[in-house]
């Protein structure tokens, strides 16, 4: 029986989300797999999977911090706000200094309005708005507030016309950094894309507990074939729990009565999840405070 937990996995550059889910879906020997957090095909790094009964904490991991690093050209600017799609506009960036560019990442910076690119998942309609553009549609998003904490500047790097700047950003869910891409060049008058992005973060996850697919499967063949490896390396449900949310301990009476779908005494976090946890140290359920109570979002153990 295929054990239920998270994977770290370093996505790598030309593959989608579901691509990789697919993969770990062979490797795990199980249909029921899925992700937190789309990363684009261009992109690149942190992307957390989910097996089995892990797949019930991805839509609260999803909302959770997420920090990036990548490359946003300046002076051209394309269909999809990245360097997968079509040149559409080039304007000299020769002009633009360190004043400006300070400024106007200061603009994109906190608390924003931010329209997602045309180009993207969101569905409008009921249809995905990447294929309603595909599509010859014209398409109007509307805007969202996201927060963006951080948006440094690594470093400058003239090409031509052109200017590269290397950034560092730490924002919200739902933040889309081509769309920070897209309107940092706006700002400057003379249009930008994005053409690197790797993420480095997502919530307690981070860069250096990825394991590429070729290292996840190289392990599993290992488990495979007799030899001493460690598989998935999944992080547990109540390792990955522990780590991503607030923690409330239940005594064994509590527990067995959220498995039975009773609601208990509020936590007094509000409406973020709260992990609790039985004497056993497993993982019971998410919980909630809704109406002077905490009521379960999932529960893992009954």
């Amino acid at each position: 029986m295929t054990q239920s937990g998270l994977v770290i996995v370093d996505k790598p550059a030309g593959w989608t989300s579901h691509d990789v889910v697919a993969r770990i879906r062979k490797l795990a020997d199980t249909r029921r797999v899925g992700h937190a957090g789309t990363l684009d095909p261009m992109a690149t790094g942190v992307l957390v999977v989910g097996v089995e009964k892990a797949t019930r904490l991805l839509g609260y991991l999803a909302l959770t911090e997420k920090e990036y690093t990548g490359t946003i050209r300046l002076g051209q600017t394309t269909d999809t706000d990245d360097a997968d799609g079509t040149l559409i506009g080039c304007v000299p960036a020769v002009k633009i200094d360190d004043a400006g560019l300070v400024r106007a990442i200061a603009g994109l910076t906190g608390e924003i309005s931010q329209i997602p690119p045309g180009v993207s998942a969101i569905k409008v309609g009921g249809k995905r708005s990447y294929r309603l553009v595909r599509a010859g549609q014209a398409v109007e998003l509307t805007p969202r507030t996201v927060t963006v904490s951080r948006f440094d500047v690594l470093a400058v790097r003239p090409d031509g016309d052109l200017l590269d700047v290397d950034v560092s950003v730490t924002c919200s869910s739902g933040t889309y950094i081509r769309a920070l891409a897209r309107d940092l060049g706006a700002a400057l008058g003379v249009g930008g894309h994005l053409t690197m992005l790797r993420r480095t973060r997502v919530g307690p996850y981070l860069l250096s507990q990825a394991r590429t697919l070729d290292e996840l499967a190289q392990s599993v063949q290992g488990v495979r074939s007799g030899h001493d490896a460690a598989g998935l390396d999944l992080t547990g449900l109540a390792e990955a729990a522990a780590a991503a949310f607030p923690r409330r301990e239940l005594s064994a009476a509590e527990a067995r009565a959220v498995g039975h779908g009773a609601r208990l005494d509020a936590t007094g976090t509000g409406a973020a999840p709260v992990a609790a946890f039985g004497p056993d140290g497993s993982l019971v359920a998410l919980l909630t405070d809704e109406g002077g109570r905490a009521r379960s979002l999932a529960v893992f153990s009954q």
